[in-house]
């Protein structure tokens, strides 16, 4: 297993620092947050079915000011060491810990973060996607398969784009990776998701693949505005 510089200093902070929160910087029983700055005391719920053929989507936060904040802080660190911020680190992993407890039916056979295209991933140098997709395996005991999918087509941003279009913009740009069977139950795992464009284009791929059964996790639901 492959971790990037960024997790593997994390780690090294968390066995050196004792746990205090990350908002107020009191000490904690070991979680992120305390009691008062864990305002995100439940799990945000998507205002519509998740799009077909996902089974179900968990997210754990809404992505309002106070989530945005820390969900930037995780997805745009700066490169190597100086990037290290294990506050934003911590929160992530506890919402995302958090969401997986919730997702209803079994534990997975394995989970799949969505992947990143190569180009974006050499720019970001890490796929925050992938060490949510940890977190959660870790919590459920399910084994973490970061390479069951590859991104194949560089897509535009979904950011400004409608309903449709963010559809049409993700059609064809997963492919299952290796030639294994993948295994019938898969969690998908992503940061922030809207409309579930992403999640459901590669559950498309994994239910041709031969999957039974895919449900996303996701560390933020933002509400869609058309």
């Amino acid at each position: 297993m492959v971790f990037s510089i960024r997790e593997l200093g994390a780690g090294l902070l968390d066995l050196l620092l004792p746990p205090v929160c990350a908002g107020c910087l009191c000490e904690t029983d070991g979680e992120a947050l305390c009691r008062a700055c864990d305002v995100r005391s439940e799990l945000a719920l998507p205002d519509e079915p998740p799009p077909e053929p996902l089974a179900s989507w968990t997210a754990a936060v809404p992505h309002d000011d106070v989530a945005r904040d820390w969900i930037a802080r995780f997805k745009y660190p700066k490169r190597g060491l100086l990037g290290l911020d294990p506050a934003a680190d911590a929160v992530a992993s506890y919402w995302i810990r958090r969401a997986a407890l919730a997702v209803p039916g079994e534990a997975p056979d394995a989970v799949v973060p969505i992947p990143l295209h190569a180009k974006r991933l050499r720019e970001r140098g890490f796929n925050q996607a992938t060490s949510l997709a940890r977190d959660v395996a870790r919590t459920v005991g399910s084994p973490c398969r970061p390479v069951a999918l590859e991104r194949i087509r560089a897509t535009a941003t979904q950011t400004e784009l409608g309903r449709a279009e963010r559809r049409r913009n993700m059609a064809g740009a997963f492919a299952a990776r290796g030639a294994v069977a993948v295994p019938a139950r898969i969690w998908l795992v992503d940061d922030v998701a809207t409309t579930g464009a992403t999640l459901a284009s590669a559950a498309r791929v994994l239910r041709r693949a031969g999957t039974k059964e895919v449900r996303a996790v996701t560390l933020a639901w933002r509400p869609w505005i058309g």
